[in-house]
């Protein structure tokens, strides 16, 4: 028997109905399609308008949209992690919530919060929890209701976020399918120029901090920029390398999809063809973490993965958070 290895072993995704499109939004503050579409690639978005649909509900969703595709039983699950920056409360976890719609009731269950690295870092612990036979049958959800943190009197930051939310299926693999190599890192210095200054115990929610805006999403575009080109090709050269991979080798690079100079930046560095980068920005903008499993979702049902594919996955995030990891596919998908 080989090393064992945390494989992807089923998919699922939901997105809300409700398309958020440029033309819209150009009516709702000072913008248009062109200025958005020439900075950052987007021309629509997935907005979750019902209130009371918070982020556990596109998990279910996700979920129950998983289940039906792989015939899981829910008493199997063991572990559920659910990673997500906007959970329906500061506790209980959103894990918890998930997991009890979802009829799971044997698992050690727990949220995450490493911003749009997110779904990385929970495919990580995941791995470790199934190679050192902890665990053998996981979840990865990872959720995000985006539009709740978004202010839309911001012209340089409501173009960007959507909503949506991705579920996997992780379980053990001795062929050497599954996650083969991983980098994941911080850099704290970035956290001023990313993040939502009121909320927590640092600053508590206040009348003053309301009137300030200060509950939603804070960014400083040009430095965030430049982190995030340096630090997603960083950690992606390091993951090739350290696994003898080329741009040829790589069967399709899925990075964050937060801005597609980014995305393209880093495809040309990495050198990685063009005709390999998956990119859905335009449909979908920046869910954060939920960005590559929707990515990994869209290509299964398009039938883009099969088994022994080499790919490679790259994010970066608030705090800063960025990385990358090396999956060889476990399955042929079908449309």
């Amino acid at each position: 028997m080989g090393k064992i290895h945390a494989a992807i072993t089923g998919v699922g995704a939901y997105l809300p109905d409700y398309v958020l499109t440029n033309d819209e939004l150009s009516r709702m503050v000072d913008t248009n399609d062109e200025w958005i579409t020439t900075r950052v690639g987007i021309k629509e978005r997935r907005i979750e308008k019902d209130p009371n649909r918070p982020a556990s509900y596109m998990g279910i969703k996700a979920v129950e949209n998983l289940f039906a595709r792989t015939k899981t039983n829910p008493e199997e699950i063991d572990l559920v992690i659910c990673a997500t920056s906007t959970p329906d409360h500061i506790f209980p976890a959103t894990a918890a919530i998930i997991a009890e719609a979802c009829s799971i009731k044997n698992a050690l269950c727990f949220d995450i919060q490493a911003a749009c690295s997110g779904f990385l870092a929970a495919y990580t612990i995941a791995s470790n929890f199934i190679e050192s036979g902890q665990k053998k049958k996981i979840l990865v959800v990872s959720t995000e209701k985006m539009s709740y943190m978004v202010d839309y009197t911001d012209r340089s930051t409501c173009p960007l976020f959507g909503d949506g939310a991705g579920a996997l299926l992780i379980e053990p693999n001795d062929e050497g399918y599954g996650l083969i190599d991983s980098e994941m890192l911080t850099d704290g210095a970035g956290v001023p120029y990313l993040e939502m200054k009121a909320g927590g115990s640092a600053k508590p929610a206040s009348h003053e901090s309301v009137d300030a805006h200060e509950h939603f999403v804070y960014q400083e575009g040009k430095v965030v920029f430049k982190h995030a080109v340096t630090n997603m090709c960083k950690t992606t050269a390091d993951v090739m390398a350290r696994n003898n991979l080329t741009g040829e080798d790589v069967k399709w690079l899925i990075p964050h999809q937060a801005n597609l100079r980014i995305i393209e930046a880093v495809g040309q560095r990495v050198e990685v063809p063009t005709e390999k980068i998956f990119i859905n920005i335009q449909k979908y903008g920046n869910t954060s973490s939920a960005t590559v499993p929707i990515c990994l979702w869209e290509m299964q049902n398009n039938g883009q993965l099969k088994k022994g594919d080499k790919i490679v996955c790259t994010t970066f995030g608030a705090g800063f958070t960025f990385g990358a990891i090396y999956i060889n596919w476990a399955y042929d998908t079908e449309k």
